[in-house]
């Protein structure tokens, strides 16, 4: 079972990517990351395993499109 020290707010999240709460919310809408919900707020939490593996692919793809050009 994972622990509550696992998971991430969505501006904890935000800051760990580098990016923008919206951005966030937008990936979601996309399908491209997954939040889940903490049961007593109702606040978005994001597994963060699952912001390292979306950074990994965000560095394969570049490593991808530089080796293409």
């Amino acid at each position: 079972m994972k622990k509550i020290q696992d998971y991430l707010k969505i501006k904890e999240a935000a800051e760990f990517l580098g990016v923008t709460t919206t951005t966030l919310r937008n990936w979601e809408k996309r399908g491209k990351l997954t939040s889940h919900r903490h049961p007593l707020n109702q606040y978005r939490l994001y597994k963060r395993e699952d912001l390292e593996e979306f950074l990994q692919l965000i560095a394969m793809s570049k490593q991808k499109h530089s080796k293409g050009k």
